[in-house]
């Protein structure tokens, strides 16, 4: 006989879901799809593996380098397990850009991976929703998806007080290292250092920025009045957020340090920040990425999105006491058997109950019915019925309520209406 597997806990960074535990997850994103919906958004999806060169050509390299899931299948070709899905959405794009009716409204749910050290808000595979309007250019698009951003947190019960959302602008962030001398690949290695700003102390920063230029382009960002091409940007950003607080989101606000990690953004980027001292982190983000799907070929098709991950989000309503009411699907119902041979009588009554929305559970072994009832609480089944010859002749049967234990009798006529009831 072979040795049993030594251990029955997954792989280190991702999760079972046992049934409780995926419909809180089912309820989060039930909830989201409900409020795309009002939007008009569409969900699409697609595998969750890619070729390995659309993610080296198209994503930052240090989740390409260092936490892509990467292998050579046997037909020798690389593939990569989705780290995202946006470089996804725009191969899906470019391959029917003359077929689509811009702009798209889409959004995707499904799982993502990436190797890094699991710790709170972050496991090698996640659940996340990436929503995405393609087609428009910058103004009214940028402006659509932040207030969604806001209104799916909202859709909870949270309000704007329990989160803000911090903006920023690559443009004014290209135009700030160009005035502090910076060009080329520097562009790219300073983003790269001040998206990962928050994880250093101001002094590492601050010599690591030396390092790559002599000027701070966060400071010229400060003083904006010493470069035109700074301020105008600048001004372009305040605007957006003005029509923002005008628009009913007043809790957007201006941080010169969002930069966001991807490659692609050419516009707008913010992130979404819990205010609870309990939670202190980055929720969610997003940009604009007008570049991405004419790396395919053809001419650009301008979009702006954001992704919202499982982990931030469910932190993020447990901190605020909003996590939603998860979906109800265990059996309303235990039918119980007092002899096997009742169980095909049993089935055929279940499958009458279950056509009028009851959900039903039938006892298919030998067990006493007192070993029934056991079995019924057990499974946290609310009400248990004993269906046999009896019940048959007298089309009456006795439902007991398993949390108090009591019991009364009704014509099973009654039933359907007593299981639609909920009670």
């Amino acid at each position: 006989m072979s040795d049993p597997i030594s251990s029955t806990e997954p792989y280190k960074g991702v999760r079972d879901f046992y049934p409780a535990n995926w419909a809180r997850m089912d309820a989060m994103f039930s909830s989201i799809r409900e409020t795309l919906a009002l939007w008009g958004y569409e969900e699409y999806n697609a595998s969750p593996l890619e070729r390995s060169e659309l993610y080296e050509a198209k994503t930052s390299e240090e989740i390409v380098n260092e936490q892509t899931y990467t292998f050579t299948d046997r037909g020798e070709r690389r593939v990569t397990l989705r780290p995202e899905m946006t470089p996804t959405l725009a191969r899906m794009v470019a391959a029917k850009r003359r077929e689509l009716a811009y702009p798209l409204r889409w959004f995707s749910i499904g799982n993502r991976f990436r190797y890094e050290r699991p710790q709170k808000g972050r496991l090698r595979e996640f659940y996340q929703a990436d929503i995405d309007l393609v087609g428009l250019p910058e103004g009214e698009a940028d402006i659509e998806l932040v207030r969604l951003a806001s209104t799916i947190l909202k859709s909870f019960g949270a309000a704007e007080k329990d989160f803000v959302i911090r903006m920023n602008s690559r443009p004014l962030l290209n135009a700030a290292c160009a005035a502090a001398g910076i060009e080329g690949e520097g562009v790219r290695k300073y983003l790269r250092l001040l998206d990962k700003k928050d994880k250093m102390d101001a002094e590492t920063f601050a010599t690591a920025s030396r390092e790559i230029c002599a000027k701070d382009p966060l400071a010229i960002i400060d003083d904006a009045g010493s470069d035109s091409t700074v301020a105008a940007e600048k001004r372009r950003l305040f605007d957006r957020i003005e029509a923002l607080a005008a628009r009913g989101v007043s809790n957007v606000v201006f941080d010169s340090g969002i930069t966001r990690g991807f490659d692609y953004y050419t516009g707008m980027v913010f992130e979404v920040y819990d205010t609870d001292a309990v939670n202190p982190r980055a929720l969610f983000g997003g940009g604009r990425y007008d570049g991405l799907v004419a790396l395919f070929g053809g001419d650009p098709i301008p979009a702006v999105g954001f992704a919202l991950g499982d982990v931030t989000l469910a932190d993020f309503l447990e901190t605020h006491n909003l996590l939603p009411s998860t979906h109800e699907s265990r059996p309303q119902l235990y039918l119980g058997t007092p002899m096997p041979s009742d169980i095909p009588t049993a089935q055929a009554f279940a499958d009458t109950l279950r056509a009028q929305g009851g959900r039903v559970f039938v006892n298919l072994t030998e067990r006493s019915l007192g070993d029934q009832i056991k079995d019924a609480v057990k499974r946290d089944i609310p009400l248990f019925i004993a269906y046999g010859a009896n019940e048959v002749g007298s089309q009456t049967v006795r439902m007991k309520i398993l949390a108090t234990g009591e019991e009364s009798g009704l014509p099973l006529s009654e039933l359907p209406v007593r299981l639609r009831a909920g009670s």
